[in-house]
């Protein structure tokens, strides 16, 4: 009788283990409540505050050095990697003037370092050929390309962020410019509608984004950049 009466009632040990557990079930959930509140707190902070796209990239104004005469290419410096000053001499055409053979020069337009070179010395070229393109590295900017129904939110001046991919850090930026046609306006096969049940195509809209003077700092046109644009 009085061991049908012991295991009928749950002992102390047990009661125990169960409100522990409880606590422990409830503890958690709580947690959890609290870490999706934050995430959920941070990523609408973030689209309130900022309008982030990775589809950026550094970019500069580009410098084309083209032949000024026609005629066999001498004495020619811009190889890849070579730092010019405006009116410098990169090289020299040799070419025919009546009876005479004359050497003109090859000047440089702009500052700049030379980032591909399409010649090689002794070579002919016609007039006008570009010889070598190049970039002024000390004043490289971000171009970034925004969905044309986020731009309301942009506008010149606002403060930007910038990260460039292999680089450490962030970069501070300021919108300079935002382009007033879209990119694929400029491109070789533009979108065109041949039917009447064309679906439209979110186009973006480059923005300029100036990160001051960039000399030594490594970066290149075409490096991949992430931007978050305060709002």
């Amino acid at each position: 009788m009085y061991s049908m009466s012991a295991n009928a009632n749950p002992t102390p040990n047990n009661s125990g283990t169960t409100f522990r557990r409880m606590i422990l079930v409830n503890l958690i959930i709580l947690i959890v409540l609290i870490a999706a509140a934050i995430t959920g707190y941070y990523f609408y902070n973030q689209s309130t505050l900022y309008l982030k796209t990775d589809d950026a990239q550094v970019a500069g104004n580009q410098i084309v050095v083209s032949a000024p005469a026609s005629g066999k290419l001498i004495n020619w410096q811009g190889t890849n990697g070579s730092a010019f000053s405006a009116g410098d001499e990169v090289g020299e055409i040799e070419t025919q003037v009546g009876n005479k053979t004359v050497d003109v020069p090859v000047d440089m337009p702009a500052n700049g370092t030379i980032a591909q070179n399409e010649v090689m010395n002794n070579e002919f070229v016609a007039a006008g050929t570009p010889l070598a393109y190049a970039y002024d590295m000390n004043h490289l900017y971000i171009v970034a390309n925004i969905k044309e129904t986020q731009l309301q939110n942009v506008k010149v001046g606002d403060q930007v962020d910038v990260w460039v991919a292999g680089k450490a850090g962030s970069i501070s930026g300021t919108v300079t410019q935002i382009g007033d046609a879209t990119a694929s306006t400029f491109s070789l096969l533009p979108n065109q509608s041949t039917t009447a049940d064309y679906t439209p195509v979110t186009q973006v809209v480059p923005v300029e984004i100036s990160i001051g003077t960039t000399a030594g700092s490594g970066l290149v046109p075409g490096m991949s950049a992430t931007v978050r644009i305060h709002k």
